[in-house]
């Protein structure tokens, strides 16, 4: 839960609060919780907590800054400062991409390439149909390649 919060939210301290939240609401309703699927209900209320939490900051703030290092990019075969450098460029890139998805593609994207479930899994955590999670997947991935696309030729790297 924590992981899927961090990844949400790019801030650990907010993350760490969203994570205490859900295990104290899940807490409360420990026995209407069907016994056999705890993690979707647990997924379920992380991904809206952490929509909360998003929603409370940009009422203090109107811009999100900062490099969280949410996603890790593997290092090709020739390691050293400008390989590192350029991993580190294309991190940042790809987290102000999926940071400007909006949901549910942000989710999905955070679910399936981030915390690794399945594709039913994920149907199964925010209640929707297999076949939308595919075609919404597939369309947040588009919107992230336009998008890094369009800010490398921008960019000089």
């Amino acid at each position: 839960m924590f992981g899927f919060a961090y990844h949400f939210l790019g801030d650990r301290e907010e993350a760490e609060d969203v994570t205490q939240e859900v295990f104290i609401r899940f807490w409360n309703h420990r026995q209407e919780i069907d016994g056999g699927q705890p993690i979707g209900w647990l997924l379920r209320v992380t991904r809206n907590a952490s929509v909360d939490a998003l929603r409370r900051r940009s009422a203090y703030r109107k811009t999100i800054t900062g490099d969280s290092g949410r996603v890790d990019i593997a290092h090709g075969d020739t390691p050293g400062p400008a390989r590192d450098a350029e991993s580190n460029d294309f991190r940042t890139l790809l987290n102000l991409a999926v940071d400007r998805l909006g949901e549910p593609y942000k989710s999905l994207v955070l679910l399936r390439e981030v915390q690794d479930l399945s594709y039913q899994e994920i149907a199964d955590t925010l209640e929707l149909p297999l076949t939308t999670v595919k075609v919404y997947l597939h369309r947040a991935r588009k919107m992230l390649r336009e998008h890094l696309t369009e800010v490398m030729h921008r960019e000089p790297y």
